[in-house]
Parts: C-alpha cells; structure tokens; sequence
C-alpha cells in the first residue's frame, strides 16, 4: 500500500510538473508580446501626463503624407521641436496625397514601410494583416497609457471592436475623438436666401423647395452645383451623398467603402445599394436634376468648376467643409466684392428618417510596422507614438505648436501670435502654421478633447457643430464583423465589382441616363454579380464574432 502511495504520488508529482511545463509554455506564447519586448530608451516612469523623452537620442522612419497646400519642409520648428521634447529624431519617407495609398501599399508589400505608418483610416489596414507585414497592436496597447485612458473615458470600446480581425485584435490605432465630428454639410448663399425671403431649410422636402423658389427668380440659373464626384474622388457625389445617406435610412457616398450596413430591425447586414432606402435616395437627387434644380454637371464636373460657378455667383449651393467655406469666401472677396455677399454651412438637412448623422469617433491613425518588435527600442517607440499623437500635451503641441512661438494664452484660450495665421483665425499673420512651422497638418493633429478640435474653429464653425450634436440623433456604429483570411479574399473579389456597379448605376440613376424602372433589373444584376453570397459572408462573420465574445 505504502509502495503504491508513492507511485501514485510520484505518478502526480510528474503530472503537475508537466502541466505547470505546458502552462508555462502556453503563458509564453500568449505574452511573448510582452515579456519579451525591447525596453531600449523607453521610460521607467512613463504615464499619463509625464512627458516622453527617450533616456537617450534615437531615431524612428515614418511616412508622411504631403499636401500640396501645405508642402513638406524638412527645416520646419515641428520637426526641431519634437527632437527636443521627446529625444526622438524622426526620418520622414515623404509620399504626396495624391499616391499616399498606392505607395503606402507597394512599402509594405515589398517589406520596405517605414516603422510608423501614418494616416491611415480604418479599414485600410485589413489587406495587410493575412501577411503578418503589420503589427496586431492591440496586444501593445497597454503600454500606450494615454491612448487606454481616452479609450476608458470615452467608453470607446464598442468602436475598438469595429477594428477586430477574425483573430480578435486589431491592427490599427485610430484617432481618437471624444465626440462625433461633424463636417461635411451643405454650404448656402444666405443673402440670396435672405433678400427672397426663402427660409433656411431644415429638411431634405425643404430644401427641394427652396431651390424651385430659387429656380423661379432666376430662371437662368441652376441654383444647386456639386463637387467632390471627380478627381482624386472616385465616388459620384462623395459628400452629399455621405451626409444625406443616414437621414434616408442607409449609406452611401463616403459614408461607405462596401455599401454594408447593418438592419437594426432584421438584426443582420443587408447590401445598401439594393435597398429601397437607396432609391429613395437616388429618386429624390433625380428628380432636382430632371427638374433643373441640381446641375447635371454635378457627376462630371471638376471640383475648381463646380466652385468657380459658386463663387461667380452662377449657383448658389454646393456642400462643403470648415476649411472650404473659408477658401471660398476669401474667393468671392475677389470675384463678388467684400460685403457683397454672405454665405453659411447649415445643418444637414433631416429625411425620411429624421434628423440623423453618422459617424465614428474614431479617426485615421497609424499602422506599426511588424518589424517594429524587434527594434531595440520598441517599447520607446509605443511610449512615444502615445506622447505624439494620444496625449493631451502632444495633441495640443502638434495642432497649434510652441508657446511663446505660434501662440500664446490669454484668459485660458489659445490665440495665435500676431504674425500668424491658421485657416482664417489671424487673417492679419503673414506666417501661415501648416505652411512656415509644419503644425496643424492631418498627419499628426487629428483625435484630442472636443475642446481641443474646436480652438482652431471660428464662432461660426462652433455655432454649427453645437446645433448639429444638439439637434441630431448620431446613429449607433456597425457591429464588427471580422473574417478569415479565406473568407476575406472572397468577399475582396466580390466586392470590387458589386462596389464599382453601385457607384456606376447611383451616377446613371441620378442623372436619368437609366431610368429608376429599372431598379428590379439592376437589383438583379447585383446577385449575378454575387451580392447574396458577399451579404452572406459578411452575416456569417458577424455570428461568428458574437459568438467569440
């Protein structure tokens, strides 16, 4: 008996050892990411309000997205300044807007990005991760302190989930705004409006009204003439349609990438493009361009041409943004005269379904090069991208620059010194911030405190933003759905096609050039094309996910 008890209990003895062997194993595998990260000049320290400064000089690559309007200048104080807060040189591979995306891609294919990836918006990440080329940084994430407290204050948690691979993680850090961001809207000639006595409209049947009031004083005239449809946009009205999608109950323009959105009542993802909804949506522009109200032109014309009709008084409507309307009034300064005329962003419209806006709070941000976790100074490299583009120190340092330099406080609020000027606020500065300093641009200033978003923002703009988070319903962010890499690659080549003829047909149905009876046979092109099983796909990775969680 004694001799079995000690069988028995060596027996056990090896059984534990070997399982606390496997357990020790397995605990590796699942925190390699962590126990075995590089520490290099990162910080002991390091926190939320504690300022980054690597414990000696080293150097990042980032790419960075140049814009013509406000070009890249490697002598700019952005770059002297982050140097000396941070003890971080950074190495920029300089890409124009206009290839960003396309070399962006070639780089990490070919295993030459850059370490820090910039501007990139979610969802852009997703072709890049079956190849393991870039970071899953949700593993890293909680040596961002400042990006996890903003997540945890925010209750930006559910929009996280938005970004999830099939893995479960995700591979990008967003932008993070602490509220929806409204921008895109229509802008109005509110002189125009005012001297006829045509009331501003609040909804979509209002607005329609208004233009066949505007369309009987000036009979000569097309009162509503659209941009965004051309260019580097490959979307018939990108951003009317973006904004006036969600008040007709779906998504459309660049409110969407694949025309997927989720049914709230049915509980599942339907195919936008086929919708009901969506004909609503394309009935109505129709029927302001059969009608003389919306210019044909709209879908084909240049952004300058749309904008020169504008502002030579030869429309009096076009959508825009904070930082157009604001080019188009210094533009009419010249062609109409100062004083001559006055024109407004005004609400987006509400539709058949209400007063409603969509959105994310979440912003472009950055992919991490996977190579990233074997640089010796990866973990600086996570603590200093937090600083830069997560804290409220870095945030406020890369929108408006160096106190005492750029700007200055009085009374709590920023204002730029006198020589300065940023989109309008100093009209009176001969320095401009993005173009002299290299502060303020969408590489780095994006996500922060509303409070932050607004001190660039003129009453005007305020007033705007104000009225639309007051006045409008923000509707609740997709659900994720995240593949596998198998059904991924299938849903990416019945996609493309399905998305092109939606775009295709939303230009033709609008202008009339196919009429709206052959909605039923389009619809049916859509399933020869694969829209059931692309809609299948995205249903069964969504039940998939539920059930993971």
């Amino acid at each position: 008996m004694a001799k079995i008890s000690k069988k028995l209990a060596l027996f056990v003895a090896m059984v534990t050892l070997i399982g606390s062997l496997l357990t020790a194993c397995s605990s590796d595998q699942s925190t390699s990411s962590s126990s075995s990260i590089p520490k290099g000049a990162a910080m002991d320290d390091y926190g939320v309000g504690k300022q980054f400064k690597a414990t000696k000089p080293i150097s990042f690559t980032t790419m960075y997205n140049d814009a013509a309007w406000y070009a890249y200048k490697k002598d700019w104080l952005l770059w002297k300044e982050i140097t000396k807060r941070t003890n971080v040189t950074l190495k920029p591979t300089v890409v124009p807007m206009s290839d960003y995306n396309q070399k962006r891609s070639l780089l990490i294919s070919s295993g030459d990005a850059p370490l820090i990836i910039p501007k990139t918006y979610p969802g852009q990440e997703t072709p890049f991760v079956a190849s393991g080329a870039i970071l899953p940084i949700s593993d890293y994430v909680k040596y961002m302190p400042n990006f996890m407290d903003k997540v945890k204050k925010w209750n930006l948690e559910p929009e996280l989930d938005t970004l999830r691979q099939a893995d479960g993680k995700y591979y990008i850090l967003p932008g993070l705004h602490e509220n929806v961001w409204p921008d895109y809207t229509l802008a109005v000639r509110t002189d125009i409006f005012q001297k006829h006595h045509i009331p501003i409209p609040k909804t979509w049947d209002e607005f329609e009204a208004a233009l066949r009031k505007l369309k009987e004083i000036y009979p000569d005239i097309t009162p509503f003439s659209e941009r965004w449809s051309t260019g580097n946009s490959t979307t018939p009205l990108g951003a009317l349609l973006g904004y006036a999608a969600p008040t007709f109950g779906t998504v459309g323009g660049w409110g969407t990438t694949n025309y997927i959105t989720f049914d709230q009542k049915q509980n599942k993802f339907v195919f936008a493009g086929a919708t009901q909804e969506y004909k609503d949506m394309l009935t109505y522009f129709n029927r302001l361009v059969k009608d003389g109200l919306m210019d044909k032109e709209s879908l084909s014309q240049s952004d300058d041409t749309a904008v020169q009709k504008f502002v030579n008084g030869k429309s009096f409507v076009i959508s825009t943004n904070s930082q157009e309307i604001e080019v188009m009034r210094n533009s009419m300064k010249k062609t109409l005269g100062e004083g001559n005329f006055s024109i407004s962003k005004i609400d987006v419209p509400g539709g058949p379904k209400g007063h409603v806006i969509a959105g994310s709070r979440l912003e472009n941000g950055i992919m991490i090069n996977a190579k990233a976790k074997d640089d010796p100074n990866f973990l600086a490299l996570l603590q200093f991208i937090d600083w830069l583009w997560y804290s409220d120190e870095g945030q406020e340092f890369t929108k408006w620059g160096v106190e005492g330099t750029t700007y200055k406080k009085e009374n709590g609020k920023r204002v730029l010194m006198p020589d300065i000027n940023f989109l309008g606020l100093n009209p009176a500065g001969k320095k401009d911030l993005r173009k002299d300093f290299g502060f303020g641009t969408g590489t780095f200033s994006y996500g922060g405190t509303t409070e932050l978003l607004r001190s660039t923002m003129n009453p005007e703009e305020i007033k705007f933003q104000e009225s639309m988070l007051k006045n409008k319903k923000v509707l609740p962010v997709n659900p994720p759905y995240p593949m596998s890499a198998v059904d991924q690659e299938q849903a990416n080549l019945l996609s493309t096609p399905l998305t092109d003829m939606v775009k295709q047909n939303t230009a033709k149905f609008i202008l009339g050039s196919r009429p709206l009876s052959d909605w039923d046979k389009y619809v049916s092109e859509l399933k020869a094309k694969g829209m059931d099983r692309y809609v299948g796909l995205v249903n069964k990775a969504y039940e998939d996910f539920k059930k993971k969680k």
